[in-house]
């Protein structure tokens, strides 16, 4: 043994980048949208939100099937991305028509 054996760093540990898709929202964009009380144009933009990611991990999906996508996580990022916020999307609508619907079981 000729001396110590350099520490191998991990791979992955680093921090996260955003994908290029990704845009950060302002917080000044959120704190009007919330004081101004716009629950329909913050449900209108979570929709297009979600067509975005999906129209994303469509694209990457055909180029990872063609062989042009050089990294195959980003695919897999996208595609679960897209999933759990379609998730979020049905999650928010059946709460919403539930509640809807309890108003008008209610007696005047």
């Amino acid at each position: 043994m000729s001396g110590p054996i350099d520490a191998i760093p991990p791979l992955g540990a680093g921090s996260l980048t955003p994908l290029s898709f990704e845009r950060p929202v302002p917080d000044a964009a959120v704190a009007d949208a919330a004081a101004s009380g716009a629950f329909s144009s913050t449900l209108a933009d979570a929709v297009e939100n979600l067509q975005e990611l999906q129209s994303t991990s469509n694209a990457l999906a055909v180029k990872a099937v063609t062989g042009d996508l050089q990294d195959i996580h980003q695919a897999t990022i996208a595609a679960t991305r897209a999933s759990l916020t379609l998730d979020l999307v049905v999650a928010v609508r059946d709460r919403s028509v539930a509640a809807f619907n309890e108003i008008m079981r209610m007696q005047a």
